[in-house]
């Protein structure tokens, strides 16, 4: 069996709307040209909030950020979508980044083949967080619960279920 470590986590999915219907209409060398930049970014705002990136599929990634880094990660995101979306409509790609997090245990640690292993996540903490409802910026309740005060205000109650959605959301 191989080594791992059960840890608390803000665990994070992003992806782009409408990007499969966008990548097929333009050249694959521009596809790969707008994710590399768009990887170039993400991890430059989620790096400098000291999350770290597990890994990029195609249009999505996976971020987490440790539980003391919560509040900080909280405000990178949102700094992230606003970065990312402002991309998008400066490039006339017609598209914005859908965020959602969840808080709590997870497994986590180096796994992969024989010859290469990568540093990953498992657990139920991640499908919550890859399955929340969102229209843009959503966390859950657990979430929310981490956060300072000033950070919560970032967010409105949104039902049902509960999550919290960036005040700037609308509700579906």
């Amino acid at each position: 069996m191989e080594n791992f470590e059960q840890k608390k986590l803000l665990v994070v999915f992003c992806d782009l709307t409408n990007y499969a219907k966008i990548s097929r209409k333009i050249d694959e060398t521009e596809v790969f040209g707008y994710l590399s930049n768009m990887y170039e970014i993400i991890g430059e705002i989620i790096e400098s909030a000291c999350g770290r990136i597990i890994k990029f599929i195609g249009d999505a990634a996976l971020i987490t950020f440790d539980e003391n880094d919560i509040d900080k990660g909280i405000v990178a995101l949102k700094n992230l979508k606003t970065e990312i979306d402002s991309y998008n409509q400066k490039n006339k790609f017609e598209s914005q980044l859908i965020i959602k997090a969840h808080f709590g245990q997870v497994i986590a640690g180096m796994i992969g083949t024989k010859n290469k292993k990568m540093y990953d996540i498992f657990g139920n903490v991640v499908n919550i967080a890859a399955t929340l409802p969102s229209n843009g910026y959503t966390i859950s309740v657990e979430a929310f619960r981490q956060l300072k005060p000033e950070t919560r205000k970032l967010f409105k109650k949104h039902t049902s279920p509960i999550t919290y959605i960036g005040v700037d959301e609308k509700h579906r």
